[in-house]
């Protein structure tokens, strides 16, 4: 992610590499924070920009949530590989002057009258594709940065952080749109990915793992047999992606819903969709805790069943007046799935061999976060010809299916994953 002094050898004792600057960790956390707290804000601005501006329907919001999750469908595999081949900083700063390009496009479109469903469609579409690319290969740098033994807790950390944004984005987010409206809120966001590459710049370079003569494909190949026949991994997996196609489905669902069908206001909204970090906060705060004293495997099935039964609270809102209920369930599902984050991509990082990592992650990606588009688009189907109440009702129904899952797997009857 960077290209200054080149990170040194690997430590043999931890099996990372070792950086003698923990400015590097505390920078690396900066790009993210900064590029995740303009995000949050988009996460509202963008679908209020199509029901609020352009008057799009419910299929149509239900595919401007796919069209920014396609790309991990399309793109997670073959993006491990490009995350082990090229220069790490290089590429993260390109993808964020990218980003910059596609949401910024969209308030000069905007003030020139000359925004468009289709220019909404297109951004949504060029910077999920650069987030994939972007995240994969922050997902093999952090490891890079940080001795195995402090990587539950730089995630829990980052996790953490993210909760914050989360948290601080909808609500701030609401009041841009308040105050600028939807489209100038996202100005915010292009700024913030100009300051997380300026960031990214002052990073060392990860040099590129050394060419083996494999094709692409046969690298793919090893990352997916490695995932696919591991004891833990695979059901953590399967679990990701069951609770990654409920989340997608249950983002797709909230604004159409709660400004539609609750009546809920701009402020109102952020304030509701800030409920979710509020869970997330939570859930990262104690999750190393939890685990070290129940074990991992019993930590995750605990929280996420926990997290599955809140979910079915949301449905109760019916109107602004007891939005809290959307508010507690939200908040309770995200405490129940940012434990289990944690706790599957700490033990993916150090159990993986090193020279595996990016494409590991890459094919757990793709398998789990491949699953977002198909839950963003199940729901606006749902909603068009079932009804967005009921929709919901199914969707938050469906949140209790991944745990159960993982309870009924052999994993899930142990005391540890490791």
């Amino acid at each position: 992610m960077s290209e200054a002094p080149a990170i040194p050898e690997r430590d043999r004792r931890s099996g990372h590499h070792a950086i003698s600057s923990t400015g590097v960790f505390w920078r690396y956390w900066g790009a993210a924070t900064v590029s995740n707290a303009g995000t949050a804000v988009t996460a509202l601005a963008l679908p209020l920009v199509a029901l609020t501006v352009l008057d799009a329907t419910a299929l149509q919001a239900a595919l401007l949530a796919a069209a920014g999750q396609i790309s991990w469908l399309l793109l997670s595999l073959p993006a491990g590989v490009i995350a082990q081949r090229v220069p790490l900083r290089r590429l993260q700063v390109t993808l964020d002057l990218v980003r910059l390009v596609a949401v910024g496009s969209l308030p000069l479109a905007w003030w020139l009258g000359r925004l468009s469903y289709p220019h909404l469609f297109l951004a949504a579409l060029v910077t999920g594709a650069a987030t994939v690319l972007f995240d994969i290969g922050n997902s093999t740098f952090l490891p890079a940065v940080v001795p195995a033994r402090q990587l539950a807790d730089r995630n829990s950390l980052m996790s953490g952080t993210h909760a914050v944004t989360e948290t601080g984005g909808p609500s701030g987010g609401g009041l841009l749109v308040h105050a600028a409206g939807p489209v100038g809120a996202l100005l915010v966001d292009a700024a913030s990915y100009l300051l997380s590459a300026v960031l990214l710049r002052t990073l060392p370079e990860r040099r590129p793992a050394p060419r083996t003569g494999d094709g692409a494909l046969r690298m793919i190949r090893e990352g997916w047999t490695y995932v696919t026949r591991h004891p833990v991994m695979l059901p953590c997996m399967l679990w990701a992606t069951a609770t990654n196609f409920v989340c997608a489905a249950l983002v797709a669902l909230t604004p159409l819903y709660l400004v539609r069908e609750a009546g809920l206001t701009p402020v109102q909204l952020g304030l509701v969709l800030a409920s979710d970090g509020i869970g997330a906060l939570v859930g990262s705060a104690v999750a190393v805790r939890l685990t070290r004293r129940f074990g991992t495997a019993r930590g995750l099935v605990g929280a996420a069943l926990a997290g599955g039964g809140a979910a079915l609270l949301a449905p109760l809102t019916t109107s602004a007046a007891d939005a809290y209920w959307f508010a507690l369930g939200n908040a309770g599902f995200a405490f129940g799935v940012v434990i289990g984050s944690i706790t599957t991509r700490t033990y993916r990082q150090t159990q993986s061999p090193p020279e595996l990592l990016s494409r590991v992650m890459a094919t757990v990606r793709f398998v789990s976060w491949g699953a977002q588009p198909l839950g963003a688009l199940t729901a606006g189907l749902l909603a068009t010809y079932a009804g967005t109440h009921a929709a919901l009702w199914t969707v938050c129904a469906a949140a209790l299916l991944p745990p159960l899952y993982l309870l009924a797997a052999p994993v899930g009857r142990r005391r540890d994953l490791a």
